[in-house]
Parts: structure tokens; C-alpha cells; sequence
């Protein structure tokens, strides 16, 4: 034993001390046991605030607590509840069914060769799909790798979203991205970007582009915990903390950035406060919860009608699969820790609270899984139709020139010329 300051020290007391720099590391790595502590928040601990009468200094007990409406009976609770309608829950459990089963096919295609790249959103389905469901049709969407789901409640076809990820001729982004990283005008999804992060500052652009108008217009993104380490993200929240624009902003902590824990992106207790400091409401809300996501997207949206600036959101999930088809999430934490999360599974909550409320039941629940997994396998097989990843066709090499420029400078008229298109 040593001493420091009076206080006895441990010799791994000591070393810790003598540190240069502090390493964040997971709870558990591969072959450990897998242990998350209980949530002890319950639906009932926070008030729900006036989205019109509200400053932020209102809402640090729920940057630092946890939002939910479901219980872990499966009844909604709280102030919070957004007393939706049975249909809107049955609509919500469809696009999410809908995305898990799209996710799955699509990862078995790309591991038979049939596409090269893909990335699911498992765990993770409840976030875009309630959140979209309470915006409204001109809402801005400016997504991040795990949120397709918006796409099925903008009314996107499947064919028209396998078609991308394979690249063929009918690839509304023309081959230009990788799969999965999609592009819907028609539904103001905008292009997700493979370098992370850059959404944030554009979506906050776009926002001031809005008010700016006068146009009854609200932009949401995401991005990840990982990427909220980068300066993008503090870019984000400065410009909306300074301008006000009609913004959500959320940050999703699904605990892992690839094989980077979130331990490593932050040395605060969460990442909900973060915004406090930029003088911006701040929340962290239960990411596997269908009720919760969309009561406080639609409270954020509100305030963000009445010009009353951004919100800031931290969602508290968990990356149950691999970071994509690439990742082996295996080498990197113990293989059964998904099944520890206390958030649980979204889609089999949402399918309980219905059960619980008499609005569903097993027998309509493998009906609708059947329907979704037939009309799955049947947009893939016209997909094809308009080309494979093997053979073709592809989008031909001219629309490098296209849709860039109105019209066309002499450069690169030259350039095309001198390709012969």
C-alpha cells in the first residue's frame, strides 16, 4: 500500500492514478459474461412539458433519466402515453415487421453473392418508423445507415429499394452510392452518406432554409454515438443552439460504433446532456419503445412549428446484429449479449401492448409475417428483372455527367465527348 494525499492506495490504485490518459472499454468482451444493469425509470418518473412553455433547464430530469411509456408489463403509462389509435399501432407493428423481414432477405442475398453489400437496422426498428409516423408528409428526413424504415411510411417500393441495392437499371441513385445507402425524393428522404456525420450540419441548413421561407416545414436526422464524437455533430447543435431553425436532432446510442464502445465517445453519463450546454431541450428516450419515440417527436415537432427552435434527443437502444454484412461483431463482444438489453425487442413489445389491449393476437401476427415475407420475395424477384449483380444491366457509364449541373459546362461536355457518350 502506498500514499497519496493521506489517502492509502492499492498498487492497481496507484497504477490507475499514474495513467498518462484514461481508455473507455466495453462492459464485457468475447467469452465474458454479458450483464447490463436493470432500467429502475419507469413511464410514470417524468412529467411531460408544455412543448410551447418549456426551457431547457425544464427538461435536465430528462436528459438525464429515461422517457418511456411502455412498462415492462406492456401497458402504457405515464404522461407521456400519445393515446394513439389501434390502427396507427397496427400500421407502426407493420412497417416494422415489414423492415426486419426486408432486412433478413436481403442479408441472406447478399450472402449468397446476390448483393454485395448490406446493412440491417436489428433492434433498431421502432426509431425511424415512429418517429416518421409523427411527421408530417413535407417533414425533411436526413437519415443515417439504420433508418430505411422511413421510407416504408413515406409509401417507398420495395422493388424500386432492392433495385438500389443491387445497382441495376433502375438504381434511382445510378450506382453512385454503395447499396443500402439510399435516396428517395419522392418521400424527402435524403442520400445517406458513407462519410458519417455530415447529415447533422445539413439537415440543420436545410431547417433555417425553412424558416427562412416561412414554410411549415420540420427537418429530423440521426446519427449515431459514435459519430457524435466527431465535429459535425458539434457543428449541428451550435448553428441550431445560435439560428433556431425547426430541427430535431437526435443522437442514437445503440452501444456500439462498429467494434468501438460507446465508452469511447464520451466521458459524460450519457448523451443527452451534451445539448444542454447549447442552451437546447434535451431528452433521452427509450429507443425500443414504439409509444415513447413518437410522443416526444411529435412534442419536438410542435415546438418546432411554433418557431421555437431544435431539440435535442439522445435514443437508448442497442445494436442487436452486425454493424453490416462486413462485421463480425463476435471477435468484439460476447455473442449473446443482445439478449441482456432491458430495452427488449421493439417489434415484440409493440406486438404485446397491442395483445395486451385486445387489438391483436398470434394468429393475425404469423398472418401478417406470412403476407409481408411473400411480398418480400416477390419485389426481389421483379427486381431482378431490370438486372442482377452478376450480369446486369447497370446504369451505362453517361450518367456520370447527369444530374450535377442544369447545364452542362465545357469541361465536362469535353470530358464526355472524349468517353464517346
Amino acid at each position: 500500500m502506498t500514499e497519496r494525499n493521506g489517502t492509502k492506495m492499492s498498487g492497481a490504485d496507484k497504477e490507475k492514478s499514474e495513467a498518462p490518459f484514461r481508455v473507455g472499454s466495453p462492459p464485457a468482451r468475447p467469452g465474458e459474461k454479458a450483464t447490463f444493469a436493470s432500467w429502475k425509470s419507469q413511464p410514470e418518473d417524468l412529467k411531460k412539458l408544455d412543448p410551447l412553455n418549456c426551457t431547457t433547464k425544464d427538461t435536465e430530469p430528462h436528459a438525464f433519466g429515461l422517457l418511456r411509456v411502455l412498462n415492462d408489463k406492456h401497458e402504457a403509462k405515464g404522461e407521456w402515453d400519445p393515446k394513439l389509435e389501434p390502427d396507427l399501432l397496427r400500421k407502426g407493428l407493420e412497417h416494422m415487421m415489414r423492415l426486419r423481414i426486408f432486412d433478413d432477405r436481403m442479408l441472406k442475398m447478399q450472402r449468397t453473392g446476390k448483393l454485395s453489400f448490406y446493412m440491417r437496422s436489428l433492434g433498431e426498428e421502432a426509431i425511424a418508423i415512429a418517429q416518421t409516423m409523427a411527421l408530417e408528409s413535407q417533414d425533411w428526413i436526413f437519415p443515417s445507415y439504420r433508418q430505411p424504415g422511413a421510407q416504408f411510411v413515406r409509401g417507398r417500393d420495395m422493388v424500386s429499394m432492392i433495385c438500389h441495392c443491387i445497382g441495376n437499371e433502375l438504381d434511382n441513385a445510378k450506382g453512385r452510392q454503395m447499396p443500402v445507402h439510399y435516396t428517395y425524393k419522392e418521400g424527402r428522404f435524403i442520400s445517406i452518406s458513407s462519410p458519417v456525420g455530415t447529415q447533422f450540419s445539413q439537415a440543420v441548413g436545410v431547417a433555417m432554409a425553412s424558416a427562412y421561407k416561412g414554410v411549415d416545414e420540420v427537418t429530423i436526422t440521426w446519427l449515431g454515438e459514435g459519430t457524435s464524437a466527431q465535429g459535425d455533430y458539434h457543428y449541428g447543435l451550435n448553428f441550431a443552439s445560435a439560428f433556431k431553425p425547426p430541427v430535431i436532432l437526435n443522437v442514437v446510442n445503440n452501444q456500439w460504433a462498429i467494434s468501438t464502445h460507446k465508452n469511447l465517445a464520451t466521458g459524460g453519463v450519457n448523451f443527452a446532456s451534451r445539448g444542454l450546454s447549447y442552451d437546447i431541450p434535451c431528452f433521452r428516450v427509450d429507443g425500443n419503445d414504439f409509444l415513447a419515440l413518437y410522443s416526444i417527436t411529435k412534442w419536438a415537432a410542435t415546438r418546432c412549428r411554433a418557431g421555437l427552435g431544435a431539440t435535442h434527443i439522445e435514443i437508448y437502444t442497442y445494436r442487436a446484429g452486425a454493424h453490416s454484412s462486413s462485421d463480425d461483431p463476435s471477435r468484439y463482444r460476447p455473442s449473446d449479449e443482445a439478449e441482456f438489453w432491458p430495452g427488449g425487442d421493439p417489434v415484440e413489445r409493440l406486438k404485446m401492448h397491442l395483445i395486451k389491449i385486445g387489438e391483436w393476437n398470434e394468429k393475425r401476427n404469423s398472418e401478417l409475417k406470412e403476407r409481408i415475407d411473400s411480398e418480400v420475395m416477390a419485389a426481389y424477384k421483379e427486381a431482378v428483372t431490370y438486372g442482377d449483380l452478376a450480369n446486369g444491366p447497370f446504369p451505362p457509364a453517361s450518367t456520370i455527367f447527369s444530374d450535377v449541373y442544369e447545364e452542362i459546362p465545357w469541361h465536362i461536355q469535353e470530358q464526355r465527348e472524349e468517353l464517346g457518350k
